[in-house]
């Protein structure tokens, strides 16, 4: 499948209309990114969204807490970016009464073993930095080696979430991503978004997913194409189901 035009998708997936749109950040970002990539897509159809800001002392923790919160309005579609993406499957296919789908953006790997997770590395190595060297120096070889929107994003999530930062990361890096069989069981339909020219986060990952995750759809972007405008993610992702308009 080549990179799809977000002016010409077609409604993939015949669902419910959601009560409500839950967004999950990846590791170390925040509420404001994952309200960015979704809120215009919601805005424009009128239906809420409840983007997450993690706690860095538990992030998972209050990503789920988050999401057993919003189904209590009714069928909630979750959509998350990379560890978010990660929750988000998980809770959905617990939950195949309440969750009428998924938008998983940029997941990172499949299976509890993150020993070669370029993005669990990330984390953990970052994480290290951290406690050795303080938020500001860390800061700056970070914001050196990255893309302006990215370095700027992290910037703000990272002074944010500080001094718990080092925690969340290593959470992070210690999660256990769902693998084959988890996949296998989601009953749900999901928009899987890839940036394929992402290191971080494999395009071969989110091939894998869409081809074990019964109901699912790749989409690819560029990461140029996201850092020009993150709402692409719910342009593309909301897209993708029939009954949100």
């Amino acid at each position: 499948m080549g990179n799809p035009s977000p002016a010409t998708l077609g409604p993939v997936f015949e669902t419910s209309p959601p009560a409500v749109v839950v967004a999950l950040p990846g590791t170390g970002s925040d509420a404001d990114f994952a309200r960015r990539a979704f809120e215009p897509a919601c805005t424009a159809r009128g239906i809420e969204l409840i983007a997450v800001e993690p706690d860095p002392r538990a992030v998972v923790g209050s990503y789920r807490a988050a999401l057993d919160a919003a189904a209590g309005s009714g069928p909630v579609l979750v959509t998350g970016i990379s560890l978010g993406a990660a929750v988000a499957i998980e809770w959905a296919g617990e939950h195949p009464d309440t969750a009428i789908g998924v938008v998983a953006a940029l997941p990172a790997w499949t299976g509890p073993d993150t020993s070669a997770c370029p993005a669990a590395l990330s984390a953990a190595s970052t994480a290290e930095q951290l406690r050795a060297d303080g938020l500001e120096p860390v800061i700056g070889r970070m914001r050196a080696g990255s893309p302006r929107w990215l370095a700027d994003a992290l910037t703000q999530s990272w002074r944010a979430q500080w001094p718990h930062l080092p925690q969340a990361l290593e959470e992070a890096a210690d999660y256990k991503w769902p693998g084959a069989e988890r996949l296998a069981t989601v009953d749900v339909p999901v928009a899987v978004i890839t940036a394929f020219d992402d290191p971080v986060h494999p395009l071969a990952v989110a091939e894998e997913w869409v081809a074990r995750i019964p109901r699912a759809e790749l989409h690819r972007i560029t990461l140029a194409e996201l850092g020009g405008d993150p709402g692409i993610l719910g342009t593309i992702g909301l897209a993708a189901f029939s009954e949100i308009r």
